[in-house]
């Protein structure tokens, strides 16, 4: 259903003007949401509307202005922001365009950036994808979320607690913290997926089967959608990291290459699990074809120990008049002796060299 919203968002776009600004195909928030911090060193002004024109937005050369907004569905709103931020057209199109790839634009006088948080649901073992849009100015920041996740919480307490050097520092200081954040949330969804492979290795081992295989494909799905989404914003930190804007501080650089090494770590890491679910799959289907020739082995044993049987039946049920036992008034009963005795030994035979087992020969 969700491809086929997008499909018909993307049809209502042919041929119009770039720039035209149409709401996300599915609205996950009832209503719009403003928060602004307006801070530095010394004070914090912290505020929230349903309203752009409730709220202190000018920018000032002595602090910080971040304005976060939740829900994407009022074009309108989205219209007036663009307008009094000076933002190009065709930027306030990417944020309403919520299948973005992670990116970095540079318009001269900011920065656009689109990344991606992701959410793991344990019960459905499915990633939920949002959009975060964030434009760095030389004083301001502006944040376009989906949803009013709290994953930017951890900054704004630091900024209310005046903990660390959030506060006495530059927007550019404060959008790389909001990429830590971004990055740092990648590892908690590594994690419920590590937890998750953990215990599909477990029954795999134990007890293989059919729902089994579909959660490891389903893992597997996942894991390439965060490939997707990580390997982009590789490249978005390093052009962070060249400053060709000129926007970082040279100490504020240095922390974008720690995000940097945590990129590069979690891409490792991911890669890691999606060879361990390569893994389950061989392993998998091994245990199917080794229970599949335990099976046929099974069969094929029980099948020899009747072959004599089958013989010898065949031969007494030759039509010769002269052969011995047929007139013997006990012949029927040493024949089925026979058969049973060959039927006997063979089983000895078999159990001696565990073919009766579950062991391998």
């Amino acid at each position: 259903m969700k491809k086929r919203s997008r499909s018909r968002l993307h049809s209502k776009k042919v041929g119009q003007l770039p720039g035209t600004l149409h709401p996300p195909s599915e609205q996950k928030t009832s209503h719009v949401k403003l928060a602004m911090f307006r801070y530095d060193s010394q004070k914090l002004v912290e505020s929230g509307a349903e309203m752009l024109e409730k709220l202190d937005i000018a920018v000032h050369d002595d602090d910080v202005l971040w304005l976060n907004v939740h829900g994407l569905h009022d074009p309108d709103l989205m219209r007036q922001i663009g307008q009094a931020f000076n933002l190009h057209p065709l930027v306030m199109e990417d944020i309403l365009n919520t299948d973005q790839r992670p990116k970095v634009d540079d318009y001269d006088d900011y920065l656009f950036i689109v990344a991606r948080f992701f959410g793991y649901d344990k019960e459905t073992m499915g990633i939920s994808s949002e959009q975060v849009s964030i434009v760095l100015g030389k004083n301001f920041v502006l944040t376009f979320q989906e949803l009013p996740t709290g994953s930017f919480d951890p900054v704004r307490e630091r900024l209310r607690t005046g903990k660390g050097r959030l506060r006495s520092s530059n927007a550019a200081y404060l959008a790389y913290s909001l990429m830590d954040v971004v990055v740092d949330r990648y590892f908690i969804v590594l994690e419920q997926m590590d937890d998750e492979c953990d215990s599909l290795e477990d029954n795999l081992l134990h007890s293989p089967g059919d729902h089994l295989l579909k959660k490891i494909h389903l893992l597997k799905r996942e894991t390439m959608e965060l490939r997707r989404a990580v390997w982009p914003l590789r490249e978005v930190i390093n052009t962070l990291m060249r400053n060709e804007s000129g926007l970082f501080e040279h100490e504020t650089v240095l922390h974008l290459r720690d995000v940097y090494d945590h990129t590069v770590h979690f891409i490792e890491s991911l890669e890691a699990l999606r060879d361990l679910l390569s893994g389950m799959l061989d392993i998998y289907f091994s245990t199917l074809s080794n229970r599949i020739n335990m099976e046929v082995r099974a069969l094929t044993v029980v099948a020899m120990m009747f072959m004599p049987a089958t013989l010898i039946a065949g031969i007494f049920g030759m039509n010769f008049e002269v052969m011995p036992w047929l007139k013997n008034p006990n012949g029927f009963w040493f024949a089925i002796a026979l058969m049973g005795g060959i039927a006997t030994f063979m089983a000895l035979i078999f159990w001696r060299r565990q073919w009766l087992s579950r062991k391998a020969v």
